[in-house]
């Protein structure tokens, strides 16, 4: 458009790019007995409403900016990262597997709901909700997770608060902890939304599997806290992976940024050591619990950075770990490792050609530390 009609191209640009949208494109409605669904890249950040459904499977393979969910009965919900709140409102026996920043369930009953939620999750006026936690993978998902400002190690998923509790009556729970998740949410199976490449294993979920708010197996626990660094998430979920691996049990993850006053708290007199690292970025906290999980812990952490160029002071347990220098292709998470370039042949332990080394801490402290600083 011209100047000579009062408006700028960029202003007629943005007119045409928001006639273009099609509300249609962003709602599924009035559906019965169908199974229906948006690709990656199909929503792109914009809203999305989804009323009137029975007996439906709706998969919503992309990031988004807010989902409404009204009056839907007996369906299967699929929701990739959405940057704003989720709200169902009126629905009943749905099934459900979603990642938000805010979660609100009103006037609904019999949900079963597999949640990544950032923020505590709200019910209003409903009964028998249930909960577990979110586990789920497609090459595209850790991207739409950063493109919603959401972290895969900032999950609530048991925290619920209970806006309108009866007394005497119990309106949600935690679903048992072996829970299938594809069998409360199963893949899709039309032609299209099978291009999406899933996996519902644990070991390969974009978000941690924690234990949550359910009762711990044991009375001894710790905590790893990563710094902030280039591979500091594959390095987390490797630890992860052989804690896992070792019968151990991740009950929660956070990740958030540390004031100085924070660092005086958890680390006390090695506190002006770590304020410098701490100004790189937010912290990733890990806490594990079972029998010698302390001693254990600092093993594994030990073998992970075994190939080290060098392998700095190593305290007790109950201070802190310092690992040198490292081969980051080593510590790759499993989802990440089909991105990650291999370096050049013969770069496998030191500073070699085509291997980017960087030096990692990490520290284990109190688990009492974990409510204290990431609240």
């Amino acid at each position: 458009m011209s100047s000579q009609d009062g408006h700028t191209h960029s202003e007629n640009g943005a007119w045409q790019l928001l006639c273009m949208v099609d509300p249609k494109d962003y709602m599924f409605s009035g559906l019965k007995n169908e199974t229906v669904g948006r690709l990656p890249g199909k929503v792109a950040g914009q809203q999305f409403l989804i009323q009137d459904c029975e007996s439906c499977n709706i998969y919503i393979f992309d990031h988004s900016a807010t989902i409404t969910i009204d009056d839907c009965t007996n369906c299967v919900i699929f929701l990739g990262p959405v940057k704003g709140s989720v709200f169902f409102r009126n629905c009943r026996d749905c099934k459900c597997a979603l990642a938000c920043q805010q979660f609100r369930v009103r006037d609904c009953r019999k949900l079963e709901v597999f949640l990544c939620c950032a923020t505590q999750p709200i019910i209003e006026s409903s009964t028998n909700i249930k909960f577990g936690c979110f586990q789920w993978y497609y090459p595209e998902l850790a991207f739409q997770f950063k493109d919603a400002g959401l972290s895969i190690f900032n999950n609530n998923w048991s925290n619920i608060h209970d806006f309108t509790p009866v007394s005497g009556e119990v309106n949600w729970s935690l679903l048992p902890e072996n829970a299938v998740i594809h069998d409360y949410v199963p893949l899709p199976t039309t032609n299209e939304l099978q291009a999406v490449r899933i996996s519902t294993e644990a070991n390969r979920s974009i978000v941690p599997v924690t234990q949550g708010q359910r009762q711990k197996n044991s009375d001894e626990s710790c905590l790893v806290v990563l710094f902030a660094g280039d591979y500091t998430i594959a390095n987390a979920m490797k630890l992860i992976d052989e804690m896992v691996h070792l019968g151990f049990f991740l009950m929660q993850t956070k990740e958030v940024s540390m004031k100085a006053e924070d660092a005086q708290r958890v680390f006390r007199e090695r506190a002006p050591e770590f304020l410098q690292l701490l100004n790189k970025g937010p912290v990733i906290a890990l806490e594990f619990n079972g029998d010698r999980v302390v001693e254990d812990c600092q093993n594994v952490v030990n073998e992970i950075f075994k190939s080290t160029k060098e392998q700095e002071e190593v305290e007790k347990p109950s201070g802190v770990i310092r690992a040198g220098s490292r081969c980051s292709h080593l510590l790759m998470a499993p989802s990440d490792r089909d991105q990650h370039q291999a370096p050049a042949a013969g770069a496998s332990g030191g500073s070699g050609a085509g291997c980017r080394c960087e030096r990692r801490l990490l520290a284990l402290i109190s688990p009492q530390e974990l409510a204290t600083h990431t609240r």
